[in-house]
């Protein structure tokens, strides 16, 4: 029929057009599909999207990153990327060493709250928990205590917090403490005093508190431990833990060792649980004892995640690394026709001094054209040092310390704010921030810098932290790791 006839008709001229044009000479040759197995094959209507490789469907996101002088970097990083790789990427980025204590932190500027980010977390997660009502950054820092715990672990847990199953010897070794702590069967129990605060009141209340396997709880009567007196506090698995970086100023604690559990994807501070402790020593214990009852295991794989490929490292039994000054270096004595080594500490310690003094003065002699080597040598030095902070108050160095962590030995120095021609050097010792006063001294018309009344003088700054990192003097320990303002 004649409606039969007209279909036939035009797929016969499409025919026709498609053969007129294949027979042109512009037309673009066909590329031959290099993968015809793909194609031929009859398992090729198998493949779909949710089977591919997980990287070709990775979405990418931009984070913003600040370091301590509030410079900001900002990345593009996949979704799944974890807190060490943010650093790895920083570290390359900027040439940094690696020495793997560098750490993100999530700070909550409003609320004066901050917490490291554990490296196997995933950072677009973390972003993803923010309130748009929250000024919430991310910083880039070092973090020395991160894993101290796994090298000093005595230190962590005092005796009278730390309590073990019956059936447990109580005279644990190091790495018997961190086995029960990580062991799925078996939890130590951690008990004490902290002030809580009421949820919805501005007061505060001195509870006995504990922590086992199934979270926190208090005590309704005293120290009781009976259950039928132990009221459920708070768990871990829907909620972080944050420390309090303002001290009592914002939240109206009884004391300055403030921390607080912040549900995930929470409404603001009126969800907080905040706690507060009586000393850095308890507060210390119980953050600890938490951060290892929520991650456990996945802990110690973090912390021995740069030993992995490395000989001769035991499981809880490595020991950091020394420097290279402590390590191998000796002072030698070149003034000969040979050369030796100087054995005799204080005949050590006074060739150093001279032959810094004489390095200075040859440097002056180079770099002032235009004055005196004298009035060089009186330039403040110091101020291009990385461990020097300029005009920074005694609480806000508090802060900087307690933020790169309560390692032995972590310091900075400053200007001295009661007197201005002095310094003040701030030093973390026994998970405590200690000052020193750097004075001044004038002696037959020369200034030098002490810190212990005159006894040992020395001509600048740099000289005298140089001195302390080596020997303790009258520190309570060396000055191993200083705090800096990093730039991104």
């Amino acid at each position: 029929s004649v409606g039969e006839i007209k279909p036939l008709h035009r797929e016969r001229c499409r025919c026709q057009r498609r053969k007129k044009k294949g027979d042109g000479i512009l037309e673009n040759p066909s590329i031959p599909n290099p993968f015809p197995e793909l194609c031929c094959s009859p398992f090729a209507s198998v493949l779909s999207a949710s089977l591919l490789p997980k990287a070709t469907s990775r979405k990418k996101q931009v984070i913003k990153v600040y370091s301590e002088d509030d410079t900001s970097r900002a990345l593009e990083v996949p979704s799944d990327i974890t807190a060490r790789d943010v650093c790895q990427l920083l570290i390359l980025k900027n040439h940094y060493v690696d020495d793997h204590s560098w750490t993100l932190f999530e700070q909550l500027t409003h609320t004066g709250l901050g917490r490291a980010i554990e490296d196997h977390e995933l950072v677009i997660e973390v972003q993803s928990n923010w309130v748009m009502e929250e000024e919430t950054k991310l910083y880039f820092r070092k973090n020395y205590a991160k894993y101290e715990f796994f090298k000093n672990p005595l230190s962590f847990f005092p005796d009278h917090m730390i309590s073990f199953p019956s059936e447990t010897n109580a005279a644990l070794s190091h790495s018997g403490i961190l086995q029960m702590f990580l062991s799925s069967s078996t939890y130590p129990e951690i008990h004490g005093y902290l002030h809580a605060k009421e949820q919805g009141k501005k007061s505060w209340k001195k509870l006995y508190f504990l922590l086992r396997r199934s979270g926190l709880y208090f005590s309704t009567k005293g120290t009781s431990k009976e259950p039928r007196h132990l009221q459920f506090f708070c768990e871990f698995s829907n909620s972080d833990m944050y420390m309090s970086l303002t001290g009592k100023k914002i939240s109206g604690a009884p004391t300055n060792y403030g921390f607080c559990f912040k549900p995930n994807k929470s409404g603001g501070t009126r969800d907080l649980k905040q706690l507060c402790a009586d000393d850095e020593q308890s507060r210390t214990c119980w953050m600890t004892a938490i951060r290892l009852l929520k991650y456990g295991m996945q802990l110690y794989q973090n912390y021995m995640q740069p030993y992995q490929g490395r000989s001769g490292c035991s499981p809880l039994n490595i020991t950091p690394m020394r420097s290279i000054s402590e390590n191998s270096l000796v002072a030698m004595d070149f003034s000969g026709h040979r050369s030796r080594i100087i054995e005799n500490p204080t005949e050590a310690l006074s060739v150093a001094v001279e032959e810094g003094l004489a390095w200075r003065r040859r440097g002056c002699l180079r770099l002032n054209s235009h004055g005196s080597p004298i009035a060089m040598a009186n330039m403040a030095i110091h101020r291009s040092q990385s461990w020097f902070h300029h005009k920074i108050s005694r609480e806000e160095a508090q802060r900087l310390i307690l933020q790169h962590g309560l390692v032995d030995g972590v310091f900075l120095v400053r200007d001295s704010q009661s007197n201005p021609k002095t310094f003040v050097l701030s030093l973390s010792h026994g998970l405590k921030i200690k000052h020193f006063q750097i004075v001044p001294l004038e002696d037959d018309g020369k200034l030098f810098y002490t810190l212990d009344d005159g006894h040992t003088r020395f001509t600048d700054l740099i000289q005298l932290v140089e001195f302390y990192q080596l020997n303790k003097g009258v520190l309570p320990c060396k000055l191993k790791h200083y705090c800096a303002r990093i730039a991104l």
